[in-house]
């Protein structure tokens, strides 16, 4: 495998696939580990990854389901049960950096494991909170260790695969959180009503202790960063050539998700209210729009490493207007249905190609540091689009969120246009010689 592969180059031109060259300031050693340079592709580790960040999204977003019987038993109101998704979110912005920074010389392996163990902590003491505030503690522990786990499991895949696979890898790596959506976060809503909320966060705390095991026996252990002379694992540049595009997918990822969860937040009573569902009929219309995303992420992965550009900014463009046509007409069903499902798609290919995209790009000491500041810019969106969402539902009605939705992911979409060009720019204005 080429050296390219090992280092991480700045992102190709979008008009050519010549890789331009940098110098660090310090000498390293290129490290070629077993697994970036087999010939066989590693699926057994890419599907432990993949189950590693099933149960987490799950655990996520279990709240969300379970509203009322959370509110109920904790005597509190189900939107004080909602900010709990939003205290997630904001410990995993907080903490994500910080926390990656501080364990950047720690094994990968090692790193995993101590995370997901922190999980089983914040997971049994959510089981068994006697109050409101407990509970709230249990998911501040939790989204610490979110933030974390992304920071390492984001970039993990690609330390296993040469550069030419990051595409694949990542998608098999980020289906799990799809899959959360379709199977787990329904199925971890179905026990919590048949036996108590309690026993759905416990369920997941034995479930990731399973899977610890499976870490220990099948997860390879990688090396994750260029080592100098010295053997000591080099500390991220601030002058790391890859740094702009980083700091562009970044906001790309912010706008793009505000404007899908502005939408996606509150798309219960926009099902129930502009497209005229019963209320039966939301669950079946969740399970679809989970589907779709499922063939979004096939995609993602069979030509993400073939179009990383491209590919983000046309599934971009297809969420855009599949709000739009839900806004337009959302009472007509042969319209709004197909619109429905296409949305759910394209949206399912977004964080699988940004993930790809950011591991593509970002040199070898700037993945991981990478990886965090997309959990960071993905969790920003998550709370400012519920935010906006719900001002927006209190003050203008459900009917008005398709349309705000797309006005930001379009935003997404011309700031992804107009950064890549800027880039194109740059890389050919450095590349001239003095």
């Amino acid at each position: 495998m080429q050296d390219a592969a090992l280092h991480g180059h700045p992102e190709d031109n979008w008009f050519t696939t010549t890789p331009r060259r940098f110098k660090l300031r310090t000498e390293y050693v290129p490290v070629r580990t077993p697994e970036a340079t087999a010939d066989t592709f590693p699926w057994v580790g890419l599907f432990v990854l993949s189950l590693l960040v099933f149960t987490t999204v799950t655990s996520e977003f279990l709240p969300t389901g379970l509203l009322p019987e959370m509110a109920a038993d904790l005597g509190v109101t189900q939107s004080q049960i909602g900010l709990l998704i939003t205290l997630f979110a904001a410990s995993v912005v907080l903490t994500a950096a910080p926390l990656t920074l501080l364990t950047h010389r720690f094994s990968r392996k090692s790193l995993v494991i101590t995370v997901m163990l922190v999980f089983v902590l914040g997971n049994v003491l959510a089981a068994v909170a006697p109050n409101f505030a407990v509970l709230a503690v249990a998911r501040v522990i939790g989204g610490c260790a979110h933030g974390l786990f992304w920071a390492v499991v984001g970039a993990y895949s690609t330390h296993l695969v040469p550069k030419h696979r990051i595409g694949r890898a990542v998608a098999i790596t980020s289906g799990g959180g799809t899959a959360a959506f379709v199977l787990g976060v329904p199925l971890g809503t179905a026990l919590g009503q048949a036996v108590g909320w309690r026993v759905a966060f416990g369920v997941i705390a034995a479930a990731i202790v399973l899977l610890i095991v499976l870490v220990l026996r099948f997860l390879p252990p990688v090396e994750h960063g260029e080592r100098l002379a010295t053997g000591e694992i080099a500390l991220p540049l601030r002058k790391d050539p890859t740094i702009p595009t980083i700091l562009l997918l970044c906001v790309i990822a912010i706008v793009a998700i505000t404007g899908q969860n502005l939408l996606a937040t509150y798309v219960a009573p926009v099902l129930r209210g502009p497209m005229g569902f019963e209320a039966s009929a939301v669950a079946g219309m969740l399970f679809l729009y989970g589907g779709a995303g499922v063939i979004g992420i096939v995609a993602a992965g069979l030509g993400g490493d073939r179009w990383p550009r491209a590919g983000l900014i046309v599934s971009l463009a297809l969420v855009v207007m599949a709000q739009v046509v839900l806004g337009v007409a959302p009472e007509n069903r042969w319209i709004a249905i197909p619109a429905f499902v296409v949305w759910g798609a394209a949206f399912g290919a977004v964080p699988a190609m940004l993930n790809a995209r950011m591991m593509r790009t970002a040199s070898l000491r700037m993945r991981d540091i990478a990886s965090a500041y997309v959990s960071t810019s993905f969790n920003l969106g998550i709370g400012l689009g519920a935010l906006i969402g719900a001002i927006a539902l209190d003050r203008l009605g459900a009917g008005v969120l398709p349309f705000g939705a797309a006005l930001l992911v379009a935003l997404g979409v011309v700031v992804a246009v107009l950064g890549d060009l800027w880039l194109t720019r740059r890389s050919a204005l450095r590349a001239q010689p003095a």
